[in-house]
């Protein structure tokens, strides 16, 4: 592969222009050797989103395991449970269009580097939040940690940008796979708290966010430093690039959207799962805790079930590309649905509640990876970034809407009460995607 120096890129290495080769979808190779060269450059891609998944996981895996429990110390009330996770899903939503605009202007690794670099100083404000006891400076940290999850969201399409159809799902699970271990290990450093709180002076519960703050900085190195050449410049970015285009107008990627139902129904399978998801997983430590389960006990259950939504996600990949993304993404469902009626009997049994989130986990896993390919897969040209920004967006919307109800409706209906109510929407969403899917099967391809 030939390489230049792009003095407008700082001095990045880009493929030479003169040598770009269109391949099938839309995927832009280089030369003769340009299938082994982009394959090199796709695979250290991966390795590096990779890596700096795991290492942003422990702000994600901290956010929901103990955010909650702070929300309810620092407000005095378990109506505000799911207020930390509400702040933090509205600022991915509102940071998603934002990030897809700075990697269509500057590259994936500038966006992605910013996102984590928030996040970072969120982290550092829920220590902040917790020390002053100040519980609108801590949903406001909430919603600079919501910018990591975005970023985060975006690196699993990053994962896709040099993706061939047929490994597609399985480079973008192989990204969502790679959080598994700081999402796991994230909630579990709350056993370190006691030692930190007695070695720092800061308050119990703080000391899994001094280990998120150091995290993403990490991960921002590796970005920074790792990311190089940039996806987008592989590729060529044929969207709207920086020197044409800087800003990727909301509506170029709804109208984009309205042309595409298979990516449709893909996004509202989503939409559905995170929100479901998002709803019941908030509002359980609060729930186990009120029927006398430890803070240890808490962090175990949530890592189990973030470890379902990580771990077997390349299996989810291999399946999707092998059996097809739409039967993944129905599978995913069924097992939303099933797992809030497990969560809607439980009780005080933290046995099954902890067996009903993973099989939560599991359910989310393979509608996300499914429903992300498809999208991925099914929109090309100019605004597949800005139509990944708008799902990005939309899916933290989602998870958002569900976090803020499931406060309310714990309070209202109760944890089982609120299952219930998940369970029917999980069946809604399933019913709409089939209906969808069904009609675009109609549709010339």
């Amino acid at each position: 592969m030939t390489w230049v120096t792009d003095p407008a890129r700082g001095g990045d290495a880009v493929p030479a222009v003169d040598a770009r080769t269109t391949l099938d979808d839309g995927i832009v190779g280089v030369g003769a050797d340009g299938s082994a060269a982009v394959t090199r450059v796709r695979r250290r891609t991966i390795t590096v989103l990779a890596c700096a998944q795991v290492l942003g996981g422990l702000a994600a895996g901290s956010m929901v395991s103990v955010g909650s429990l702070l929300a309810v110390e620092l407000s005095g009330s378990d109506a505000w449970a799911g207020s930390v996770t509400t702040a933090a899903t509205l600022g991915a939503a509102l940071a998603a269009l934002w990030l897809a605009r700075l990697a269509v202007a500057h590259g994936r690794r500038r966006s992605l580097a910013v996102g984590l670099a928030l996040a970072s100083a969120g982290a550092v404000g829920v220590v902040v939040a917790a020390v002053l006891e100040s519980f609108g400076l801590l949903l406001v940290a909430a919603v600079l940690m919501g910018v990591g999850s975005a970023a985060s969201l975006q690196s699993r399409f990053a994962a896709t940008d040099l993706s061939t159809p047929a490994t597609r799902a399985r480079d973008l699970s192989l990204v969502v796979w790679a959080g598994t271990v700081g999402a796991v290990a994230g909630p579990n450093l709350v056993r370190l708290d006691a030692p930190v709180a007695r070695l720092t002076g800061l308050p119990e519960l703080t000391a899994v966010f001094v280990f998120a703050a150091a995290g993403t900085l990490a991960a921002l190195l590796v970005v920074q430093i790792g990311l190089r050449p940039d996806p987008l410049d592989v590729v060529g970015r044929d969207g709207p690039a920086a020197g044409r285009r800087p800003r990727v107008p909301l509506r170029v990627a709804v109208t984009t959207l309205r042309r595409h139902p298979r990516a449709v129904g893909a996004l509202v399978g989503i939409l559905v799962a995170h929100a479901v998801m998002v709803a019941v997983m908030s509002m359980t430590p609060v729930h186990m805790t009120g029927h006398g389960a430890t803070v240890q006990l808490v962090g175990l259950t949530v890592s189990l079930h973030i470890g379902a939504m990580y771990a077997l996600s390349p299996v989810m990949g291999l399946v999707a590309d092998h059996a097809g993304p739409r039967s993944v993404l129905v599978g995913g469902l069924v097992l939303v649905v099933t797992a809030a009626g497990v969560c809607a009997v439980a009780g005080g049994d933290h046995g099954v509640v902890t067996a009903g989130l993973v099989l939560l986990g599991l359910g989310w896993s393979g509608a996300t990876v499914a429903g992300s390919s498809i999208i991925a897969g099914d929109v090309s040209g100019p605004e597949r970034v800005a139509v990944q920004g708008l799902s990005d967006s939309l899916m933290s919307l989602a998870g958002a809407g569900g976090g803020a109800l499931a406060g309310v409706g714990l309070a209202l209906i109760g944890y089982g009460g609120l299952a219930v109510v998940s369970a029917w929407v999980g069946v809604a969403g399933l019913l709409a995607v089939l209906l969808i899917s069904r009609r675009a099967a109609l549709l010339p391809a």
